[in-house]
């Protein structure tokens, strides 16, 4: 076993290395001047190389060769295969593309906050032109995939492919599309302005940061941050940042960003350290990641039983609410509609954005669209789906960094964590008891949820692949029902609409 000690031991300091870039992208994003922003670019571009000449190591080859076949245990197995996936991606794309991409990126993200803040498209499009070039060469040069967009994909979500979630995406949107449109139309509507009050943002933060400490986020091992676009950075054992947005005038964005980037964050706090390092020490996938941001921030902390513990504590940090009843609340945290921005989507319409997302990035590497027609083509699909227009670019096709960061292939995760979500929190409830897991948000108790969500998924790392996870979690494949199963008996309640 001399070639998998050698190998684990090579594979932990590369990613320290990748712990060092991950910091500087965490002070970029909160605390860097701006007039920092080519020097940055300088240190992640050589920390990229410095990576990339490390995850190429000839030896790796060496090690994996005489490993093939001769593990000792399941957990030797995983380790060997996704060092193994990884390596060989790294092998076919070029060191001096790895670099330039870590240079462009770092740019284009300070530019990308210029361009949104001023609402103009024009001011990114030449970065998005070479970022997107850049990316149409990786994917050329990782090969081997049915679609170019498939090598990009496999970055994010491993062993999926472009073909099965358009798949899983065209079975969940028929059902879907005409429920949120009884939703739209239903006689029971919340009354939105109660969550565009007054929240001093001392406040909110307080309020927010006493919820996740609550749910299980160890502020001795992480802390809270403001940013343009929510984050969650996991940097290594101990130490794991969250950021979020304020609106002193609007309640749900700061507060739900919060609860979502706590889930990534009591993921990250819960992987096991004795594997810091290597894959066993790693997420499963984006998409099981965003399965934990989404369920606690949507099946936990929009729960009507979640809000009969905590609106008494709002209304006590909040005198804004105090005039308000307890169900008009809920339902004002649970409105469905049309919404421009994809990060304030209800729970209802936030897959038909990553829909748009997915088309549009898949249509820009494949060579069917021009990233100059990016904003007409966002605006004239968003019509289709939701039936509005963005009025600006910066509530249209600038709201997210994921483009900035060279992030092509990362959308999609962002609906099989929803999926993922339903999937675990059903059998959640099978294991825990529904009615016992209900009282516990009613009380203000996660720890049971919690556990059972360490020690079935963030303890496995990355024992299994995202599928196999699934099935060893819940006993079944991956599909949209549970999903559906959830969105009408919630909806349905809360509305006064009957299911189909």
């Amino acid at each position: 076993m001399d070639a998998y000690q050698s190998l684990i031991t090579h594979w932990r300091e590369t990613s320290l290395l990748s712990s060092c870039a991950a910091l500087l992208g965490w002070d970029e994003r909160t605390y860097m001047p701006r007039a920092g922003s080519a020097h940055r670019a300088k240190q992640m571009a050589l920390l990229a190389r410095m990576t990339h000449e490390r995850l190429t190591d000839p030896r790796i080859g060496d090690w994996l060769s005489q490993l093939e076949g001769a593990t000792d245990s399941a957990e030797q197995a995983a380790n060997v295969r996704e060092i193994g996936r990884t390596h060989r991606r790294a092998v076919r794309v070029p060191a001096r593309l790895v670099e330039e991409l870590a240079r462009v990126t770092t740019q284009a993200q300070e530019v990308w906050v210029e361009a949104r803040a001023a609402a103009d498209f024009r001011r990114f499009l030449p970065w998005l032109d070479r970022i997107v070039a850049l990316k149409r060469e990786e994917a050329e040069a990782l090969g081997n995939t049915a679609h170019p967009y498939d090598a990009l994909l496999e970055e994010y979500e491993p062993g999926s492919s472009s073909d099965a979630i358009e798949r899983l995406f065209r079975a969940l949107a028929r059902e879907l599309a005409p429920f949120a449109a009884k939703l739209f139309d239903a006689p029971r509507q919340p009354n939105e302005s109660i969550l565009r009050r007054e929240f001093p943002v001392a406040d909110q933060e307080r309020f927010g940061r006493a919820v996740a400490e609550a749910m299980g986020f160890d502020f001795q091992a992480g802390r809270l941050d403001v940013t343009t676009h929510p984050f969650c950075s996991g940097i290594g054992p101990g130490d794991c940042r969250l950021t979020t947005r304020y609106d002193p005038n609007h309640f749900s964005s700061g507060f739900f960003g919060i609860l979502h980037e706590c889930g990534h964050g009591i993921y990250e706090q819960n992987l096991p350290r004795e594997h810091f390092g290597t894959p066993l020490g790693t997420a499963c996938s984006l998409g099981i990641h965003e399965s934990q941001s989404r369920l606690w921030e949507n099946f936990v902390g929009r729960s009507p039983e979640f809000w009969q513990h905590y609106f008494p504590k709002a209304q006590d940090a909040f005198p804004s609410l105090r005039d308000v009843r307890l169900e008009d609340f809920v339902l004002a945290v649970n409105r469905v509609g049309r919404t421009f921005i994809r990060v304030e989507a209800d729970e209802v319409t936030y897959n038909l954005h990553i829909v748009l997302r997915f088309e549009l990035e898949k249509n820009l590497i494949q060579g069917d669209l021009s990233p100059g027609d990016v904003p007409d083509a966002w605006n004239q699909r968003f019509h289709e789906l939701l039936g509005v227009r963005p009025p600006n670019d910066r509530e249209g096709c600038l709201q997210d960094i994921h483009w900035s960061f060279g992030g092509i292939g990362y959308f999609p995760t962002y609906a099989l964590g929803n999926l993922y979500a339903a999937q675990f929190m059903e059998a959640a409830r099978r294991d825990l008891g529904e009615a016992e897991l209900a009282e516990d948000f009613r009380q203000g108790r996660f720890n049971r949820l919690r556990e059972w969500l360490v020690s079935r998924i963030h303890r496995q790392g990355q024992l299994y692949r995202a599928e196999e996870l699934c099935r060893q979690v819940t006993g079944a494949d991956l599909n949209h029902q549970p999903f559906m199963r959830y969105l009408r008996g919630k909806y349905s309640r809360l509305y006064g609409v009957l299911p189909d």
